[in-house]
């Protein structure tokens, strides 16, 4: 009976022991990276390329276990510079869209607009961390037109990329850039309606602007599934191109502007009473931020420290630069004078309408397209605007919705593969001959999804809450009817 249980436990420790060894040989089995394969990860990194290419065999599969330190960090240059643009993102928002358009209204308003710009940054951070994000950017919905649920409430968003969107960086990173996007869209629309809409209907409107439309619109330009993101979904139906939100920001918020100030009505004695700005001042300060910021929201786009950022830095600074000078050119031959509002208008409409094309044109094209930013929105605010007689208060759609579509189209015309080899991935047989085409069906989808939408958001809210302030409420302005608070006390 000894020798019998003996014998079983040794056997259980030879079966054991066997186990052990051969779990330790498959261990020691397990591929390894060879010395070309380490450095070609090192080698991606440096041109944002994707760390895992030289792992893949001739099918493009990768062996089971096989890897390198390279593959599935972030890149420390690029992620730093994704953090810097953020930064200046939500400096172009807080302060530097308050104070231009603050300085633009009359003084009993200037902290309405304030408040406004601080109460859509927070309402959207919360949207953005609760749904947001995941529906412009998650695809488990395999959807054209909308994402996914599998990042609500940021789960998974973790400092690991998502490989979707950017090799080297982090996705909560990512995420955040990606949200002062979101931040700074609505606040666009402030402008057009500025003075005349209670703060209340401003967040409501806003809330449900951002489902309507600019969730579903930012991921089709921009969604790895999205119906319009030629450069990178190979199955989109509509093959446009966006490089940093010339449909998704600026037209969006440009043309909802209009639809919602027409649906407001004009401030009271618009037409017929002097509405000056109480300080160009603070609007030069704006304009000054908003150029510096600009360079986060346009070469941080390339989302990475590439060249594809520093062409999208140098074509910015040429268009930006170009369209103040051509505004005011056009301003001191229609008035006889240049106006400090010429120049800051013509600042902004140059970053406007350069934000599709930063990474995809030339210098030499940049130029053009500033000299185009500083005529065609100049004519919409100076002269369309008189004849419609639409009170848009500080030519949010003047600026932003004619550069934007402005933008959008000449993106097609000029862009180049010589500038963004991205332009060669699927879109080779369109970039420099029907390119355009495909950016006027994006410039279509955008103007039906952003007035439909707008004109039934503002419809319902008014229907329910109402959207403007008593008479005598605009009248003594919003800042004491609406916060309890004046901008300046003598």
């Amino acid at each position: 009976m000894k020798c019998s249980s003996l014998i079983r436990l040794g056997t259980q420790a030879l079966c054991l022991g066997a186990i052990s060894w051969v779990v330790a040989a498959t261990a020691a089995a397990a591929p390894e990276p060879s010395l070309a394969q380490r450095v070609a990860g090192l080698e991606a990194y440096l041109g944002n390329g994707d760390p895992t290419a030289a792992l893949k065999n001739d099918a493009g599969e990768i062996r089971e276990g096989l890897t390198t330190a390279s593959v599935g960090i972030p890149g420390p240059a690029h992620n730093a510079w994704l953090m810097v643009s953020t930064a200046l993102v939500l400096f172009m928002t807080l302060p530097g869209l308050a104070l231009f358009y603050g300085g633009l209204v009359r003084s009993k308003n200037v902290l309405s607009v304030l408040a406004q710009c601080l109460g859509i940054a927070g309402l959207v951070t919360i949207l953005w961390w609760a749904a947001g994000y995941s529906l412009v950017f998650g695809k488990n919905f395999a959807s054209p037109v909308i994402g996914g649920t599998e990042f609500f409430f940021f789960q998974g968003v973790t400092s690991a990329p998502n490989t979707d969107y950017a090799y080297w960086i982090s996705q909560n990173v990512f995420s955040m850039f990606q949200m002062t996007f979101a931040i700074i869209t609505p606040a666009l629309i402030v402008g057009a309606i500025a003075e005349r809409m209670k703060f209340s209907a401003v967040l409501l409107f806003v809330g449900a602007w951002m489902f309507v439309v600019y969730f579903p619109l930012a991921h089709m330009v921009w969604g790895i599934t999205g119906l319009m993101n030629g450069v990178w979904n190979a199955d989109a139906a509509i093959k446009s191109i966006d490089f940093a939100g010339g449909t998704v920001v600026h037209m969006s918020s440009g043309w909802s502007a209009l639809v919602l100030a027409i649906i407001l009505g004009p401030r009271i004695g618009f037409g017929k009473e002097a509405m000056p700005p109480h300080s160009m001042v603070l609007c030069m300060v704006g304009t000054a931020i908003l150029w510096v910021g600009w360079y986060g929201f346009n070469a941080g786009s390339a989302l990475a420290a590439d060249g594809v950022a520093a062409n999208a830095f140098c074509t910015t600074t040429l268009a930006t630069g170009v369209a103040a000078f051509a505004w005011a050119v056009a301003e001191y031959f229609d008035k006889g004078k240049a106006s400090v509002l010429g120049f800051c208008s013509g600042v902004v409409a140059g970053l406007v309408t350069i934000t599709p094309a930063a990474g995809f044109v030339t210098p030499g094209s940049a130029v053009l397209i500033g000299i185009a930013a500083g005529i065609v929105p100049w004519f919409f605010c100076t002269r369309v605007k008189k004849w419609f007689k639409y009170d848009d208060a500080l030519d949010t759609f003047g600026i932003h919705a004619v550069g934007g579509t402005l933008g959008a189209f000449l993106t097609g015309v000029l862009a180049t593969p010589e500038v963004n080899g991205a332009l060669s991935t699927n879109l080779a047989d369109l970039v420099g001959k029907t390119l355009y085409v495909e950016q006027l069906k994006a410039i279509a989808v955008t103007l039906v999804l952003s007035i439909v939408g707008t004109a039934v958001v503002a419809y319902v809210i008014k229907s329910l809450f109402g959207l403007r302030p008593t008479p005598e409420a605009e009248r003594e302005g919003l800042d004491v009817n609406d916060h309890e608070e004046k901008g300046y006390i003598y």
